[in-house]
């Protein structure tokens, strides 16, 4: 590795930077005779086999739906010590980015109601404007360095497990045409015996990440959203062990470079790459883009 890319890594903003010019990348991509490269790219078909089990889908579904379960992860392991030793130990400090939250995804849906009260078909989008992309939030802030306070942060990422959750739910109850309720019942199952293991302050987070692994597989099967896997498993790795070690701070710091270096820049990459062909005046300044802008 040359010194140059040493240095850039050691930048805090780096991987902020490195998410900014992926979406960047793909906006430009995306406008221009390079989007069919980057539709092949985004289709490209990536299968899993474990015996019995096979999961087949493009490389945009695993990456919203398996790498982004890695972030939230990680997103939740860091929660999880601010709510224990940090800045959110606190009730009353926990309990603002929930409120946050809520009205975060409760604000927008009610604005884009309001304009499209007339249009019963439009009204059926209300909770596009209530979903928030934390993960590109993050990435701005990232830009700032320590500049940014670390209880903003800690703001911020408590907000994007709240909002995850809130979406999910939201989905869950009102788009979901149906919900596998075996693999439901196995994902819960597998929940209690985390449970038990983060009871039994067992300390060795293989056990935890392949029982986690099963719990996203079983997730996804049931039709509700994969990324709740990765905030059960980062709540419920212990923070302190017997011999007071911490185990969530050993896999944050494993998985952390991953996530900002890869996980997030790909994230970005794969979602940004929005076509503005065929985008006028006039449809810019309909309700429906203005609410969802």
């Amino acid at each position: 590795m040359t010194a140059i890319i040493r240095q850039f890594l050691r930048l805090e903003a780096s991987g902020g930077i490195l998410l900014i010019v992926a979406a960047i990348i793909a906006l430009i991509m995306a406008n221009t005779p390079l989007s069919a490269l980057y539709n092949e790219f985004l289709s490209i078909p990536i299968m899993i086999k474990f015996g019995a089990l096979e999961l087949d889908k493009p490389l945009i579904l695993w990456v919203n739906d398996a790498l982004m379960a890695i972030f939230f992860l990680v997103v939740g392991l860091e929660v999880k010590r601010e709510l224990k030793e940090g800045s959110l130990a606190q009730r009353d400090r926990a309990i603002f980015p929930a409120i946050a939250a809520v009205g975060g995804m409760l604000a927008p849906a009610l604005i884009y109601l309001f304009f499209n009260h007339g249009d019963a078909i439009g009204q059926q989008g209300w909770a596009i404007p209530a979903a928030t992309d934390i993960a590109f939030a993050l990435g701005v802030m990232a830009l700032l360095g320590r500049r940014v306070p670390v209880e903003l942060k800690v703001f911020l990422l408590a907000l994007a497990i709240i909002d995850d959750l809130g979406v999910i739910v939201i989905i869950a109850l009102f788009y979901s045409k149906s919900v596998a309720l075996v693999p439901l019942l196995l994902a819960a199952l597998i929940t209690i015996m985390l449970f038990i293991l983060n009871w039994r302050k067992v300390s060795n987070t293989a056990v935890y990440l392949v029982l986690g692994f099963i719990l996203w597989v079983c997730i996804l099967k049931s039709g509700i959203h994969a990324t709740i896997a990765g905030v059960i498993v980062g709540f419920l790795i212990p923070l302190r062990d017997k011999e007071g070690a911490s185990p969530s701070e050993e896999l944050e710091h494993v998985l952390h470079p991953w996530v900002a270096y890869l996980i997030l820049p790909l994230f970005a990459f794969s979602n940004a790459g929005v076509s503005l062909n065929g985008v006028t005046l006039d449809g810019m300044l309909s309700t429906l883009p203005l609410v969802l802008h």
